[in-house]
């Protein structure tokens, strides 16, 4: 039997509740983690993408031995760390003479290993080997352009997949209104091959125009490098279909004091408080008052003028 843990404190029902399934999904944390042995290279590539996604990111510098994500049981430390993390992407890099350089970018679902995407990481840049002002830098929460160049990221299925896992990789949070001061750069991928992807990274500079519409201008900025794409596995049709679930519509905000009836139809409760009429304040202003001393005044005017007519009469 399993054994199911619940939260004891207020604090953890929080962080469960966090972590909870929800109909509007926060953004997708990243992973970045290391394998036994890696190469410089690989190590600032690693740290460039910590800086790219920061705030969105958890970086692991130590040593991982039993991690090999298209092993059969190399996957299990992997997903632990996800789910200790709640992490749904990862970057995981090793280096290997078989394979020098390797980075592997994957997807989870429900904290279990759903695509892979494996690449080599060839003529690096890093970030420092750039000169440019600094008030360039990429700024925490702005939001990216992505530019695909070459049809083979329509034709080739590898290349397909990989600009799918890019784009999920660099998304962040999912917003419906968009500042144009918050999109600051833009990320250019450009097929060179049917296996080979060029990736730069340019900070985007907006000028006058003379328009309503800026005109805009890149700056590289770093980091840029060849992605060579070596393994990838796609998910089984199954996990895809059950991933790829969404809610028809969004639940109705609950209205208080409001119920509906199949006879009556809405019913709605209104809180009337204890009506003191003995403390009421009277006023001497009112409109029917002041009528009624109208009238009252007319009729004695009245009375007075048809006494003055007889007497008049009489005489």
């Amino acid at each position: 039997m399993l054994k199911i843990k619940t939260p004891k404190t207020a604090k953890a029902k929080r962080e469960v509740e966090k972590r909870a399934p929800k109909l509007v999904e926060n953004g997708k944390k990243t992973l970045i983690l290391q394998g036994t042995k890696t190469s410089n290279v690989l190590n600032v590539v690693l740290t460039d993408l910590y800086h790219l996604k920061r705030g969105n990111a958890i970086r692991y510098t130590r040593k991982n031995e039993n991690i090999r994500p298209f092993e059969s049981g190399g996957e299990t430390s992997l997903e632990f760390f996800s789910l200790k993390t709640d992490c749904s992407l990862f970057v995981f890099g090793s280096h290997s003479k078989k394979r020098p350089n390797n980075l592997v970018i994957g997807r989870t679902y429900d904290h279990h290993i759903y695509d892979l995407v494996e690449v080599g990481v060839e003529n690096f840049k890093s970030m420092e080997s750039f000169s440019y002002d600094k008030k360039l830098a990429p700024r925490v929460g702005s939001k990216p352009f992505f530019a695909f160049i070459g049809e083979a990221f329509e034709s080739v299925e590898e290349l397909k997949h990989l600009k799918e896992v890019l784009l999920d990789l660099y998304r962040g949070e999912v917003v419906e209104n968009l500042n144009l001061a918050g999109v600051d750069r833009v990320y250019v991928c450009t097929a060179v091959s049917s296996n080979t992807v060029f990736f730069t990274h340019c900070a985007l500079r907006l000028k006058r125009s003379g328009t309503v519409v800026p005109r805009m201008e890149l700056v590289e900025v770093g980091p840029s490098m060849d992605l060579v794409v070596r393994r990838h596995r796609l998910p089984n049709d199954g996990l895809r279909k059950e991933a790829m679930k969404t809610a028809i519509q969004k639940p109705k905000k609950k209205v208080k004091n409001v119920s509906g009836d199949v006879i009556q139809g809405t019913i709605g409760k209104i809180y009337m408080p204890d009506q003191q009429v003995g403390g009421i304040p009277l006023s001497n202003n009112a409109k029917g008052l002041k009528r009624e001393w109208r009238e009252g005044k007319m009729k004695k005017e009245k009375n007075s003028q048809e006494s003055k007519k007889q007497k008049v009469d009489s005489e």
